[in-house]
């Protein structure tokens, strides 16, 4: 039975017995191939997906959920959401109204070239890489593609489905030169298969890695400093909490009650914008068919909104933004499509550090207070001349930091992100930073 049929099926069934249902399902195909010496060493697929359903009676909400798509199956699991919403307690939920969404393909033939093809590319990433006489090791290359398919329908009106998905390269070598070790990886993840470049991001990596080589401890004091994309992005994910209405209704987020405020530099503009044509986490609907649209999170530095599903803008009293999140498998939640804090005039540094790397993320950063204390890499600016720096450590408060931006970047630069959403992050500016080094 395909996916049209199950939801079809079970919205027929909550109809005659009378109670409200959303059914999703979704599926996630996945393609994973590695390449060593020379050669594809590791063919990897995956193919996962049911049908969930979410029944709203009385006020309580229940879930359940099948794999299989018989209607045997299908039934059960529509009595296991009635049972399950028996037992919890009355939070004056409901189902929220919707209408035709129609069916979307945000994909189209992007990821349909051979798999030899893909296997060509991984092969000549790991061939690019290792050539470098400067690596001693290679962890790891590989290409991956991640396609998902989503169908929504619900007995309140909503209809609709949509495809997407992406593919990325990435390496994670060991660079030696002299007693200097260093390890690291990236990513290149991009919309559709032919965007990617193995030359390109094999010499991304051999720079991103290679430029820490012969690293010597930053001296302890206050400087300058710029946060590359990549930081910026780790920065974003933190702040993503206390931008979620589930913090909000849950009194755990520190931005609560501050909806008008300056909450950070005029120079920040914070949007979640799902409608980017060319964006990795597009989606034409949320999973309750809330349409999509752009919604401005923080504009000018000041705060305009909140990541919102129909449940927390209930409870909050403010706006449902469609951002419900879940698989078939899981309950309601909230989550972003596409971050994207936008570009500025462009963030230079004549004399500070450079920080590339942020390390200890889940343990060192308190995204409820926003405090952060980490390790991390870098690059010393200094009279003109620019050198590598570890052996620090930086403490900031998030809040405070973002306050703090005097300059962005003029480019953005996409990476995977919390929520299963990806952010596109420019480089950030701040003066007077204390570092504890050397």
């Amino acid at each position: 039975m395909s996916f049209e049929r199950a939801k079809d099926h079970v919205l027929r069934r909550a109809r005659e017995r009378g109670v409200d249902a959303e059914v999703l399902a979704t599926s996630t195909r996945e393609l994973r191939l590695a390449a060593s010496g020379g050669r594809v060493d590791e063919i990897g697929h995956a193919n996962r997906g049911g049908v969930g359903v979410r029944v709203v009676a009385d006020g309580r909400v229940g879930y359940a959920s099948s794999e299989a798509l018989d209607d045997a199956s299908l039934d059960w699991m529509l009595d296991e959401a009635v049972e399950n919403a028996a037992l919890q307690p009355p939070r004056g939920a409901e189902l929220p109204v919707g209408g035709p969404l129609g069916r979307s393909d945000l994909i189209g033939e992007g990821l349909s070239a051979a798999v030899e093809a893909k296997g060509a590319a991984v092969v000549a990433l790991e061939g690019a890489i290792v050539a470098d006489p400067r690596v001693d090791a290679l962890f790891m290359a590989r290409y991956a593609e991640t396609e998902t398919e989503a169908v929504l329908g619900s007995t309140r009106g909503v209809d609709g489905g949509y495809r997407n998905g992406y593919a990325m390269l990435m390496a994670s070598p060991v660079m030696k030169q002299g007693d200097s070790v260093k390890q690291g990886w990236d990513v290149d993840v991009v919309k559709e298969y032919h965007q990617l470049d193995p030359t390109r991001t094999s010499q991304e990596i051999l720079e991103r890695v290679g430029r820490h080589l012969g690293a010597s401890p930053l001296a302890t004091g206050r400087y300058d400093t710029v946060f590359e994309p990549d930081v910026t992005a780790i920065l974003l994910q933190l702040l993503l909490y206390s931008l979620s209405g589930k913090s909000v209704a849950e009194g755990k987020s520190r931005l609560a009650g501050r909806l008008g405020d300056r909450v950070a530099s005029e120079l920040i503009t914070l949007v979640d914008d799902p409608t980017l044509p060319e964006g990795l986490a597009s989606r034409p609907f949320d999973a309750e068919g809330t349409p999509a649209r752009r919604t401005p999170l923080i504009e000018g530095g000041v705060l305009r909104s909140f990541l919102h599903n129909s449940d927390t803008a209930r409870r909050t009293g403010q706006a449902n933004t469609g951002h419900a999140q879940r698989s078939y498998a899981s309950t309601l939640g909230v989550g972003p499509s596409n971050l994207v804090l936008e570009a500025g005039a462009g963030a230079s540094l004549d004399d500070g550090v450079i920080v590339t790397d942020l390390m200890g993320v889940h343990a060192g950063a308190n995204p409820i207070t926003g405090d952060v204390s980490l390790q991390g890499l870098g690059l010393r600016v200094e009279g003109g001349a620019t050198r590598p720096v570890e052996n620090f450590a930086l403490s900031f408060n998030l809040f405070e930091l973002l306050e703090r931006v005097n300059a962005v970047g003029d480019t953005l630069e996409w990476r995977p992100g919390g929520g299963g959403g990806m952010v596109a992050a420019p480089t950030l500016r701040v003066d007077a930073l204390s570092f504890a080094g050397a």
